[in-house]
């Protein structure tokens, strides 16, 4: 029991130290640079479904950053880059 209760704690040791360094990366991603970039690889888009979608995405990204919320903004963003890139 006392090897079990040891391995939890190690466990969630490396899980404290691995998450922060994580969310950094993710909330990198949100900038306003990076938007600007999206938004400008977006309007060159031609109009249609993927350019609807792209935009949409990008307007919720810009909600969340303003929200702090970096991690939402970060994935809405790669999703429109991923919309903007596949059409």
């Amino acid at each position: 029991m006392l090897k079990k209760l040891i391995g939890a704690a190690a466990i969630a040791a490396i899980a404290y130290a691995v998450v922060p360094a994580n969310a950094a990366k993710v909330t990198a991603g949100c900038s306003g640079e990076n938007l600007s970039k999206a938004e400008s690889m977006i309007e060159a888009m031609t109009d249609g479904e993927g350019k609807f979608t792209a935009q949409k995405e990008i307007a919720q990204a810009q909600d969340a950053m303003l929200g702090g919320k970096m991690g939402a903004c970060a994935m809405h963003l790669t999703k429109a880059m991923h919309v903007g890139a596949a059409k």
